[in-house]
């Protein structure tokens, strides 16, 4: 069991999301990196698709009123016990009875996880226990955690083990990587060049639905597109010209051009960009991009 002490800016219940819903209007959603949420539920023994927290930015102070084994993955926030001792990422830490653990705020990146041993016991909306804002429905009653909120935990899976994960080394450049878009003939050397070659910023106004990103205009030419599917990561330029990346809650369906898409492996870069940070793009090839896809998570027994 948590209970929420204090609430961060926007600490959500996550699993790895609802696929195979966009014909209702619903995205995917879930963890906006699956692969470190999957990897800190291993650490406690759950199943990778376990519930956990996504926190964003600055966190929360929780209470564990009957202990519990719990591993952090993602961004490093300031995080300490009871006690006042740090916290180590990327391995099971186990809490006494009537700990609490303080997450302050990310001392880079923007977002971290939290696993629970047996996951949150939210109950599931279409298959899937993760909170989608914009309508309102999953984990905690649809919304953001609040003080005084209390998340019971499930039945854990397998014994739990001390472990370390470490994440892939993906080679990443300073630039996300992406490959063409389905409409990248709708721009002209110029508008390229801008995007290519140019500097653009996270907005504030930037959100799981969306990364919308200032910089010089990247032109295009005028005109309405037949709707089209969409995934997180493609880069849609619509008519002010200033790009927005799609995200975990973005729509599933879009009528501006879409000039380029993230690829799968910088997919985790793109969810601890935070509003200011500075984004460049380099292409890829899709085969090259398809390569970079499948790098796991490593997993070993603490000394």
């Amino acid at each position: 069991m948590i209970e929420v002490l204090q609430a961060g800016l926007c600490d959500l219940v996550m699993d790895l999301g609802r696929p195979g819903r966009g014909a209702l209007g619903v995205p995917a959603g879930g963890a906006a990196d699956p692969a470190a949420l999957a990897a800190a539920n291993h650490l406690v023994g759950n199943d990778g698709d376990a519930a956990g927290l996504e926190v964003t930015l600055a966190g929360p102070r929780l209470r564990f009123p009957f202990g519990g084994v719990v591993a952090l993955s993602g961004a490093r926030f300031g995080a300490r016990r009871s006690n006042g001792t740090p916290v180590n990422w990327n391995e099971t830490l186990v809490l006494a009875p009537e700990e609490t653990l303080t997450l302050e705020r990310a001392a880079s990146g923007c977002r971290c996880w939290l696993a629970l041993r047996g996951g949150l016991a939210v109950e599931a909306v279409m298959g899937s226990r993760s909170t989608f804002l914009p309508a309102g429905f999953g984990g905690k009653e649809g919304r953001a955690l609040r003080a005084g909120d209390v998340l019971r935990s499930g039945v854990p899976v397998r014994e739990v083990r001390l472990l370390r994960a470490e994440p892939p080394d993906d080679g990443s450049s300073p630039c996300l990587r992406v490959v063409a878009g389905p409409q990248a003939a709708h721009f002209d050397d110029a508008g390229l060049a801008t995007f290519f070659g140019g500097a653009f910023r996270v907005d504030p106004a930037s959100d799981r639905r969306g990364l919308r990103l200032r910089g010089a205009p990247v032109a295009h030419r005028p005109g309405s597109l037949p709707s089209q599917g969409v995934l997180p990561g493609a880069i849609q330029v619509p008519p002010d010209s200033q790009p927005i990346i799609l995200g975990w809650d973005g729509p599933v369906t879009g009528g501006y051009p879409v000039i380029a898409t993230v690829i799968t492996a910088d997919l985790p870069r793109l969810a601890q960009l935070r509003p200011g940070d500075t984004v460049r793009f380099e292409t890829l090839e899709v085969e090259a991009a398809r390569k970079l896809a499948a790098r796991p998570w490593t997993i070993r027994e603490l000394a």
